[in-house]
């Protein structure tokens, strides 16, 4: 059965999605962009601030949900520009230990709220 995941530490959902769902054994999260918990949007910021907020925030909802970036099995990375590939890369990589995730990344046409960056991933709850 369909679980909502929600946490203050992360951004609300502005639109009908939620932050998160999971069925207790794997959980979806919604893309995550570089904005803060209590509104401020990073856009103005560099790839790599912008990378750092809006993995902080799929890592807060990772923890609410009683798991760790450990547990992450893939994620999606949105970029604007993929030339911003190498510096979001650097930043990136220390959230996740000698096994990273499986991840795709791409050059979207467009970004919510016209931020450089956008990370989605699934988790193992197990």
């Amino acid at each position: 059965m369909k679980e909502t995941i929600h946490t203050e530490n992360a951004p609300e959902a502005v639109g009908a999605y939620s932050q998160a769902t999971t069925d207790g054994e794997i959980m979806f999260t919604a893309g995550q962009i570089p904005l803060t918990p209590d509104g401020e949007l990073l856009d103005d910021e560099d790839i790599a601030t912008q990378a750092e907020q809006s993995l902080d925030n799929l890592s807060a909802i990772v923890e609410e949900a009683g798991a760790s970036m450990d547990d992450v099995l893939k994620t999606t990375v949105f970029l604007a520009d993929i030339d911003d590939f190498e510096a979001m890369n650097d930043t990136y990589a220390s959230y996740f230990d000698d096994e990273p995730p499986a991840r795709s990344a791409v050059q979207a046409g467009a970004l919510p709220k016209g931020v450089g960056v956008e990370i989605e991933a699934v988790v193992s709850l197990e």
